[in-house]
């Protein structure tokens, strides 16, 4: 029987949400909005549209979106060289592959930043497909990102786990009909991650691997 275990990327196998935190904070400081960094934090796991929309509030100027956008995405891409994966993040993913999982990154990252994600996991070997923010109209907490990545997988959604790290995941896991798994790691609290569809919650890649026999992913 074919299995699909489906990662999301930022915040559970590589340590990227503070850097987006800050590349958000400063980007909304150029443009002149006193956005709180623990506000960020929250929204951060959502599209680029959608957390400025919540941040800044539906009465802003719209046509500085892409501004916005822009901006987080030029001062993000200053850490490109250097991001860091966390803690056992590709052996975890290479165990998987050869525990005969499909694996797939469902992201909602693209293009050069998707490319520094995957060299920082280094793990290509286990990656079977990838569905990224290019392959999908709607991205988390909207079900499409899973469910577009359950289909490069070939496999049905009571054969897949998903881990991911904020609420946005574990909503968009639950809505695809998934198993959801949450890793602490990206800072979102435990309670958060259960009350928003997490069976199980782990540390970090690490604490899951260590724990493999007796998670989801056995």
């Amino acid at each position: 029987m074919e299995r699909a275990a489906v990662f999301d990327v930022d915040g559970t196998l590589v340590d990227t949400n503070h850097l987006h935190v800050t590349a958000w904070w400063e980007a909304f400081r150029q443009a002149g909005h006193r956005v709180p960094m623990h506000a960020v934090h929250r929204a951060v796991g959502l599209p680029s549209s959608d957390l400025v929309a919540r941040l800044l509030g539906e009465d802003r100027d719209k046509d500085r979106d892409g501004e916005l956008s822009a901006a987080h995405k030029a001062l993000y891409g200053q850490y490109f060289d250097r991001l860091p994966a966390l803690p056992d993040a590709g052996r975890l993913l290479g165990r998987l592959h050869r525990d005969g999982w499909r694996v797939v990154l469902a992201t909602s990252a693209s293009g050069a930043e998707l490319s520094a994600l995957r060299r920082a996991i280094d793990a290509d070997e286990a990656i079977t497909a990838t569905a990224s923010a290019d392959d999908v109209e709607e991205g988390k907490p909207a079900a499409e990102p899973v469910e577009h990545a359950l289909e490069l997988a070939g496999v049905s959604a009571e054969h897949a786990v998903f881990v991911g790290d904020t609420v946005w995941d574990m909503r968009a896991g639950s809505r695809a009909g998934v198993r959801c798994v949450g890793v602490l790691c990206g800072g979102i609290p435990r309670a958060d991650l259960v009350e928003a569809g997490a069976d199980t919650v782990y540390d970090d890649p690490a604490h899951l691997l260590a724990s493999l026999p007796d998670s989801p992913l056995a």
